[in-house]
């Protein structure tokens, strides 16, 4: 490999094109640019998509996160289990509602929280579990409802859209499902999320909670005979809606979903292919009756075998134009949760390998074959 072959390959880059371009004349030439029939037509959408009988859109997933602890009942005082291996808005939300985050340590093989150590974290005060579908591997939710059920799931699906377990699509699998439409997620919005449940009650303290607590939404006063009633306001609600522009971006990015995963898991599968003869490098695992979603490719580095450290190893990519990125962070090593919690880095020993070890290489639907030949070439030539 010499600097005439280097290319700039982005860790992620959004799919969209003049669909999306399209799309967004619309709303604009209607004038109705906050939340409206873009979003009530993304919404069905990702519901029917998802197998959920309600979807309801918000302005990202922590304020998803956050709304759907409040509709599930957390309040003061009240405990959340929360993987110690995952994005800090996962443990954010839970402080939030003024609860008080519990962590969990999480299985390096799957980077999803450790089924066997739930248990020990439980007690009078445990009111919820928010089980992250980490990079689109969805957790095991049917394990946690066998043995849990006195626990309300919220499931942290910002990386999973599409993703599924024993043929059941994330977000349908718990009691609420939180999804991210960031840039770095296979389908985008820019910013902006989405709640998915199937229980009638949850859905309608959602629908309040994310437009200031009101009865009704702007859609409907604005469409309604009488323009003097007001909603009526029982709940002290949020401003978290999504507009229509969003809206009218997801409509299409959706339907691009299982084209994006179908293109993903191809290359990832060409990945785990091409690198598995080097053994300092663990590509991720996907056990039967996963569907993965594959918002990043997560590997692991065994520095005892790897011809140089981790850090090392992603700088060394760097130059070559390969952006790489820890998976994710491990939050009880972060300063406010270390202090919060009073926990050290030794504490939770499986989160802490995830944090030091881990290394997102690039996965995107813009990528192309040379792209990845490119990137397989760099890895097996740190090996001399």
């Amino acid at each position: 490999m010499n600097d005439n072959q280097k290319r700039n390959i982005p860790i992620s880059i959004p799919s969209m094109g003049i669909e999306e371009w399209e799309a967004l004349k619309a709303p604009i030439e209607s004038g109705w640019i906050t939340q409206g029939p873009k979003v009530k037509e993304f919404e069905t959408l990702f519901a029917k998509r998802h197998q959920v009988k309600h979807a309801l859109a918000v302005s990202n997933c922590t304020t998803a996160l956050h709304l759907a602890l409040l509709a599930c009942g957390v309040q003061p005082g009240d405990e959340v289990l929360v993987p110690a291996f995952t994005w800090v808005s996962t443990a954010n939300a839970v402080v939030y509602c003024n609860a008080k985050p519990v962590l969990v340590d999480v299985d390096p093989l799957t980077f999803n929280i450790k089924l066997d150590e739930i248990a020990a974290k439980i007690t009078s005060k445990t009111k919820a579990i928010i089980p992250v579908h980490l990079f689109g591997l969805c957790a095991d939710i049917d394990y946690i409802k066998k043995y849990f059920p006195q626990l309300k799931i919220v499931e942290d699906g910002a990386c999973a859209a599409g993703s599924a377990l024993n043929g059941k699509p994330a977000g349908s699998l718990g009691d609420v499902g939180c999804f991210s439409f960031h840039p770095r997620k296979s389908v985008t919005t820019g910013e902006g999320g989405m709640l998915t449940t199937n229980d009638d009650a949850i859905a309608a303290h959602l629908d309040r909670l994310r437009n200031h607590g009101a009865s009704i939404s702007e859609e409907q006063r604005h469409h309604g005979p009488k323009p003097y009633i007001l909603p009526a306001f029982e709940d002290v609600g949020y401003n978290y809606r999504m507009t229509d522009l969003q809206g009218a971006l997801g409509v299409v990015q959706l339907g691009k979903l299982d084209q994006f995963i179908a293109e993903r898991n191809e290359w990832a599968a060409y990945y785990t292919n091409k690198l598995s003869d080097l053994p300092w490098l663990r590509t991720p695992l996907v056990a039967e009756g996963y569907a993965h979603g594959w918002q990043s490719y997560v590997t692991f580095i065994d520095e005892s075998k790897a011809p140089m450290k981790r850090n090392d190893i992603m700088e060394f990519l760097q130059q070559r134009g390969i952006a790489t990125r820890p998976g994710t962070h491990a939050v009880h090593m972060l300063g406010v949760y270390a202090n919060m919690l009073n926990v050290k880095p030794n504490d939770f020993p499986g989160a802490f390998a995830c944090d030091q070890y881990s290394m997102s290489i690039p996965l995107h639907n813009k990528m192309v074959k040379a792209d990845y030949d490119y990137i397989i070439d760099a890895l097996h030539s740190l090996n001399g």
